[in-house]
């Protein structure tokens, strides 16, 4: 059985985006990574984590803690606590 994946909601054209898959990938970390302009229930979830708004990069980790538009410090600090 694989081990749960992080994933991120994300938009082709977002630079936090590309920002925090850059870190996602210079750590060598297993993501999934979701467009939510190519897909509307990844849209819907977005908007239902982010209480009616489309932020993106939505982050949701697989002990179902959620970051928003982290910026890489916070994001480094998120991934560090949980060992990846």
């Amino acid at each position: 059985m694989n081990a749960p994946t992080i994933i991120m909601y994300g938009t082709a054209w977002c630079s936090d985006c590309r920002r925090s898959r850059r870190l996602f990938e210079q750590r060598q970390i297993a993501y999934q990574y979701i467009d939510i302009e190519a897909d509307d229930a990844a849209r819907q979830r977005v908007i239902e984590v982010n209480q009616g708004n489309q932020s993106v990069p939505t982050i949701i980790f697989p002990d179902g803690s959620v970051l928003v538009e982290p910026s890489n410090a916070v994001l480094g600090a998120h991934l560090d606590e949980r060992g990846l």
